[in-house]
C-alpha cells in the first residue's frame, strides 16, 4: 500500500495515536489529531511534550489513525520532520501551523488569537514521511 492510497481516509478521519521511542527504547504513545499535508501525515504538538523530545532524539515513529467506531484504520510509519520556532522562518511556520490544523479538521474564529497561542506554546509542526503504510479502511 502507498501513502496516496490512504490519503482519502486521512482526509476524513483525524483521530490518531503516535508512537515514539523513549531513551530506554520503550514505546511512548500519545493521542492526537492529524491529517494529510504535503505528502505526509502531519500534526501539531506543544513545544514541551515528551513526544517532541522523543522525536528530536529519534525521528522514527508511527501514526495510527482510526474511525470513531474502530471499523477502519490506517498506519503510517516513517521519519518525522520537525518544524519549530528555532529552525523555521516565523511566517512560514505560522502558515504551516494553520494549514496542518485545518487539514486535521480544525477551524478557528480568530486566527490572530490562534497565531498568538501557537507562538506562546511554542507549537511545532511534525510531518511524518511514510516508509510503510498499511490498514483496513472498511466502510
Amino acid at each position: 500500500m502507498e501513502f496516496a492510497d490512504v490519503v482519502p481516509f486521512l482526509q476524513q478521519q483525524h483521530r490518531g495515536v503516535v508512537t515514539t521511542f523513549r531513551k530506554s527504547c520503550s514505546a511512548q504513545m500519545s493521542i492526537l489529531v492529524c491529517g494529510p499535508y504535503k505528502d505526509t501525515v502531519a500534526f501539531v504538538v506543544r513545544g514541551d511534550t515528551a513526544k517532541l523530545a522523543n522525536l528530536r532524539r529519534d525521528p522514527r515513529c508511527s501514526v495510527l489513525v482510526v474511525k470513531p467506531d474502530w471499523s477502519g484504520y490506517a498506519v503510517v510509519s516513517g521519519t518525522a520532520a520537525i518544524h519549530d520556532w528555532d529552525d523555521t522562518d516565523p511566517e512560514t511556520l505560522r502558515v504551516m501551523l494553520r494549514e496542518v490544523f485545518t487539514t486535521a479538521g480544525g477551524s478557528h474564529d480568530n486566527w490572530d488569537e490562534y497565531d498568538r497561542v501557537m507562538r506562546e506554546e511554542r507549537r511545532t509542526v511534525i510531518m511524518v514521511q511514510s516508509e510503510t503504510v498499511f490498514g483496513n479502511r472498511a466502510n
